[in-house]
């Protein structure tokens, strides 16, 4: 008989994976909605990350997602498995699926999602900590990883520029994505010092000391941070102007 309380742990166990992948698969029902609302004339246009198209974009989604599945199965074997073959490997990927049809970036977001969902399923609870490295040679465990896929769709929607953005995205997950930035700017030399107040959230970040204070909204403060904006809505005091948002990726 097993005991009560491994089943109580194991329960446990599946309510947090649960628990981190509800927000995603409701992101990615977002973001396939976008997608599928689309002509296939539109998946040439513009977006928020030039010189990508749509095409370029959700391309970029779905091989992410496999990215971060090879990333996962290293955490279950213990075999080490790069994200990515290398860059160019990367670059040629989203470029050769860029130019297909609406149904087919569908099906292509669709699959690499439900295959991420059984990946995420499959890991044993020893594997929920273990570490691999990212592209970028940050170390995650799949605890820090799964969420990293909610950062991909929800900013990556917004780069669509197709009726879905920043101010579009969940608090609790915006909120989630600026933590996990600042996180990554805090540990990365010659960061320069800023302090983040959000004037809608409540959210105070601080990076060094003695930087200027950047405010405003949590989506405006979002899309600087993230690149895509040049400071639209927010304020900055203790320089002249709102300063270009540290490079974090």
């Amino acid at each position: 008989m097993i005991p009560r309380s491994e089943i109580r742990r194991g329960r446990s166990r599946l309510q947090d994976r649960e628990a981190a992948l509800e927000p995603v698969t409701a992101s990615t029902d977002r973001f396939v909605a976008t997608v599928a609302a689309l002509h296939d004339d539109q998946v040439a246009g513009a977006t928020l990350v030039p010189p990508w198209t749509r095409g370029h974009v959700v391309t970029h989604v779905a091989r992410a997602t496999d990215s971060l599945c090879r990333l996962l199965d290293w955490a279950r074997t213990g075999v080490e498995t790069p994200q990515y073959a290398s860059m160019d490997a990367r670059a040629a990927e989203i470029e050769a699926g860029a130019r297909r049809p609406v149904a087919e970036l569908v099906a292509d977001v669709r699959a690499t999602a439900a295959r991420f969902e059984v990946t995420v399923s499959a890991l044993p609870p020893a594997a929920w900590h273990a570490e691999v490295r990212m592209r970028t040679g940050e170390s995650r465990t799949p605890a820090t990883l799964v969420p990293t896929r909610l950062r991909e769709l929800e900013i990556h929607h917004a780069d669509l520029a197709a009726g879905y953005g920043f101010r579009d995205i969940p608090a609790d997950a915006a909120r989630w994505i600026v933590d996990d930035i600042t996180r990554a700017l805090a540990r990365r030399p010659g960061t320069p010092p800023l302090r983040l107040e959000t004037t809608d959230t409540g959210l105070v970040r601080v990076l060094g000391t003695g930087g200027p204070t950047v405010r405003g909204a949590q989506a405006d403060l979002l899309a600087w941070l993230s690149g895509r904006s040049p400071g639209t809505g927010l304020t900055a005091t203790g320089v002249d102007t709102v300063p270009p948002a540290p490079y974090w990726i």
